[in-house]
């Protein structure tokens, strides 16, 4: 189910910045699917408006598997600090949040996240890039997103399999391309990395999002969870049964460390400023 967004937009006037908190060790921003859309926007029109002079906002996801690893390695927790904006992407972040003072008003997957964006990047007139993935996938990616929004602005698209020396021109690329938002679907914690690696390369855009398997849920090869195992924060354990041999022991590794993490490393009281 898709959010429709709509403001009127005044982008010499700031918006109050929602409030965020730090759950399982990552300050995670408390807001809607729709205000996370809208500050979407925002920031785009913005970066329009520096004319290429600022690097692009780092949006990041929060879950199980991003809270284990920022655990586990100093290196990747400091990448996700450099993030702008980083959202509550599993359900076990939004029900550790209610330990705080503002908990998240609800889970902001990125594969619901991409519809509430495209509808708001298609009535502000925002383009999107889609990179990541194998060519395959990135391809019948990008036409089911043209096949859902046919009016929504797709500057480009590039599959996610590089030479590190060809970083320079894939951003060139990229750049060149006038996207507004580049949707980064390189898998944890690869598209972090390249992003944080990348983002100078990168002005005049206004996000970075990155999407981790994004590509594989719009172009049908990888079926969504129940609506009740996600409600109850259990859509890893349908991945883990579609695909054992890859990620049961991902899961098996990650959760009870990230549980952990979420009940001691939650903090009560939101972030100032």
């Amino acid at each position: 189910m898709t959010s429709h967004v709509s403001f009127r937009l005044d982008p010499d006037k700031d918006r109050k910045r929602p409030p965020r908190v730090i759950v399982g060790g990552l300050p995670t921003v408390s807001v809607t699917r729709a205000g996370l859309a809208d500050m979407m926007v925002e920031d785009c029109v913005r970066a329009r408006a520096a004319a290429g002079q600022v690097p692009p906002k780092l949006v990041f996801s929060s879950n199980g598997q991003g809270v284990s690893l920022a655990g586990r390695s100093r290196e990747f927790r400091d990448t996700m600090l450099e993030a702008a904006w980083i959202h509550g992407d599993g359900q076990s972040i939004v029900i550790a949040s209610k330990l705080t003072q503002a908990p998240l008003p609800e889970r902001i997957a990125t594969t619901d996240f991409f519809h509430d964006a495209a509808q708001a990047a298609i009535e502000h007139g925002l383009s999107f890039f889609i990179f990541g993935g194998s060519e395959k996938q990135n391809a019948a990616a990008t036409d089911a997103i043209g096949r859902l929004y046919p009016r929504l602005k797709i500057a480009g698209r590039r599959n996610g399999y590089f030479k590190p020396e060809e970083e320079e021109a894939i951003c060139a690329e990229i750049r060149e391309s006038g996207a507004d938002v580049l949707w980064v679907g390189l898998g944890k914690p690869l598209q972090e990395e390249w992003s944080v690696r990348n983002r100078h390369r990168l002005g005049g855009i206004g996000w970075l999002k990155t999407c981790g398997g994004l590509y594989a849920f719009l172009c049908g090869d990888a079926p969504r969870a129940p609506e009740w195992m996600q409600r109850f924060g259990l859509e890893w354990l349908f991945r883990t049964m579609k695909d054992p041999r890859r990620l049961a022991w991902r899961y098996l590794t990650t959760n009870p460390h990230s549980f952990y993490r979420l009940l001691v490393h939650t903090r009560r009281r939101p972030i100032e400023g």
